[in-house]
This record gives C-alpha cells, structure tokens and sequence, in this order.
C-alpha cells in the first residue's frame, strides 16, 4: 500500500514540475529575437526591407515593357 502512494506521489511531482516548467517558459524564457507565440521559430529575425525590396524587383520584371 505503502509502495502504490509513492508511486502516485512521484507521479503527481513529476506532473507538477513538468506544467510549471512550461508555465514559466512560456512567461519568462523568451529570448530577444523570438517572436511572441513563443515558438522558438526565426520570425523575429525577418528583414521586412529586404522582402520588399525582392517583392518590387519581381513585379518589376513581370511588367510588360
């Protein structure tokens, strides 16, 4: 009996720490270049410059002359 109420404790412990975990990288582990969904992705380091720039030259070329 005694060995089942460890095992449900540990469990319980186990679960706790992991939601916590999420929890506080969810609020508090962003990084600076990270976008705010808090994905980890490369959003944030997009050059929205650099992607006008590409789009302009390519409509450029499609018009006819």
């Amino acid at each position: 009996m005694l060995f089942q109420q460890l095992i449900i404790v540990l469990l319980f412990a186990a679960a706790a720490v992991y939601i916590g975990r999420r929890l506080w990288l969810s609020f508090f582990a962003k990084s600076d270049g990270a976008c705010p969904k808090g994905c980890g992705g490369a959003c944030g380091a997009i050059n929205v410059e650099q992607l006008q720039r590409q789009i302009e030259a390519a409509q450029q070329q499609r018009q006819p002359v």
